[in-house]
């Protein structure tokens, strides 16, 4: 059992590059110091630093991405309820929560080796036509529900949220064109939590988070095309 441990987390921390290194530690630094600046909630920081870790060891294809996943998920949808994002609160605690278990479960199956890092591939044309047409009627479907609710941002919410379920699908399924959908989702919360913000909330920190997010999701997309360049 312990050699089983040992051997997982000397995978999870080899094969870093000192500028992905980088990435990760000057995010989570410049997330909690401004967050502390503009007096944030103390799950606010939590959520968004572990959320921020989470996007760079899934972006390096490392199975500690689900633990991190986990706490991030849990915090944000309470964060969310708090907002009245009646939509990300349901998809964090309903799906986020019980697919990092899964997503971890899969990913364990298909670790490379070498490179102690997920197989990436790439969908083809036919699976991205159907993939956007599932994300456009879920959206259309899912804002009628939400307008009902009275969610403060119905359709914007719910396309952040049809197209998060999609895109936590095909990343736990290790393609590539998941980082496409990210960095769209990731604009979109953007606005949502800066107008959430700008309305006097202490959300800053999941503001920052998002920003982040964004950044990283351009740069996971080149490195995951790359990698999976080379599998094909």
């Amino acid at each position: 059992m312990m050699d089983a441990i040992k051997k997982f987390i000397r995978r999870e921390l080899t094969g870093w590059k000192c500028w992905e290194i980088f990435w990760l530690a000057a995010s989570c630094s410049i997330i909690t110091g401004l967050s502390i600046y503009w007096n944030d909630s103390l799950m606010g920081i939590i959520s968004s630093t572990a959320g921020v870790a989470y996007v760079v060891c899934t972006g390096k294809g490392k199975l500690l991405a689900y633990a991190f996943g986990l706490v991030n998920s849990i915090l944000y949808a309470m964060i969310a309820y708090q907002a009245a994002l009646y939509g990300e609160t349901m998809l964090n605690a309903f799906y986020y929560v019980p697919m990092q278990f899964i997503g971890f479960h899969i990913w364990k199956k298909h670790i490379n080796d070498e490179t102690g890092e997920v197989e990436k591939k790439r969908m083809t044309w036919n699976q991205r036509w159907i993939l956007t047409a599932v994300i456009c009627i879920g959206t259309y479907l899912y804002g009628l529900l939400l307008l009902h609710m009275e969610d403060a941002m119905p359709f914007v919410d719910s396309f952040t949220t049809v197209s998060s379920v999609a895109a936590m699908v095909i990343s736990v399924k290790m393609y590539a064109e998941q980082w496409w959908i990210w960095f769209v989702v990731d604009v979109l919360s953007i606005y949502m939590w800066w107008r959430d913000f700008s309305s006097g909330s202490d959300n800053m920190a999941t503001l920052l988070m998002w920003v982040v997010y964004a950044a990283t999701a351009v740069i996971m997309f080149i490195n995951w095309e790359k990698e999976a360049e080379k599998t094909r």
